[in-house]
């Protein structure tokens, strides 16, 4: 399968780069290495990936990074990471692997884990998932890195943090995708975002009645396809670069490995 790695930059500038002295956010520098090129050499040692993409508005950068094995190509960026991938999507074959370039900390093996369960992953109803998504659980997040801040997906079942990697498996993502633009397109009108996820589902959030399982089956409901999610066990996988004390710790994480 391809992999696609989003290291597009905001517009007028990401200010965490400007923070460390780049112009972009994935050329911050961590343990000596550029984070896009950490990203790079963990999805050259996963034998499932054959090729990889970079989303990328200036593919110069690219001659910057240490080169791996596996052929690398560059798209452009769109307006936003929903539209960059919407875009992979009518270029790219599918099953496509789909993860940032601020996470620093990626392994091989946790790509290979995400792969392996997400080839079992299916939907609430049991048919096979079209999109998967990985997830840490708090207490393996927490366990493996005591004084991190994440923003927790706070369900029934327990609470979670995303950790950059998704799986896009069928056409049916096309649905999911969309969706996700038009919630980007409303994040900053909260009364319309609302009524398209609907005002039962929201509160049974807030008041910590919503399983995992009811709200990846709601989503799908709305973007017209299966989707699943799949736990890591290393809580280092939720760990990505978003804020000065995010790079911090990754730096000081990466300082303590052996080697």
């Amino acid at each position: 399968m391809g992999a696609l790695v989003l290291a597009g930059t905001r517009p007028g500038g990401d200010p965490l780069a400007q923070y460390a002295g780049v112009t972009h956010k994935a050329l911050i520098e961590v343990g000596g290495l550029p984070m896009l090129a950490r990203v790079l050499a963990a999805l050259d040692a996963v034998p499932e990936v054959s090729h990889v993409v970079v989303a990328i508005d200036r593919p110069e950068l690219l001659s910057t990074m240490p080169p791996i094995g596996k052929p690398v190509t560059t798209m452009p960026t769109a307006s936003g990471p929903s539209a960059t991938v919407a875009a992979a999507l009518d270029a790219q074959q599918l099953p496509l692997l789909v993860t940032t370039a601020d996470h620093a900390l990626l392994r091989a093996g946790w790509i290979t884990e995400f792969l392996d369960a997400a080839g079992r992953a299916v939907a609430a109803d049991g048919s096979p998932a079209d999109a998967v998504l990985a997830l840490a659980r708090r207490e393996n997040v927490l366990a493996a890195v005591p004084d991190t801040e994440r923003t927790w997906l706070r369900f029934s079942d327990g609470a979670y943090s995303g950790c950059n990697l998704f799986l896009l498996r069928s056409a049916r993502v096309a649905g999911i995708v969309r969706f996700w633009q038009q919630m980007e397109a409303e994040r900053k009108r909260p009364l319309s975002l609302l009524k398209r996820l609907g005002p039962v589902h929201v509160l049974r959030y807030r008041l910590g009645w919503l399983s995992l399982t009811s709200a990846l089956q709601r989503l799908g409901e709305l973007a017209g396809a299966r989707l699943a999610a799949v736990m890591l066990s290393d809580g280092r996988a939720a760990i990505d670069v978003d804020k000065p004390a995010d790079l911090d710790l990754v730096r000081e994480l990466i300082r303590r490995q052996p080697g």
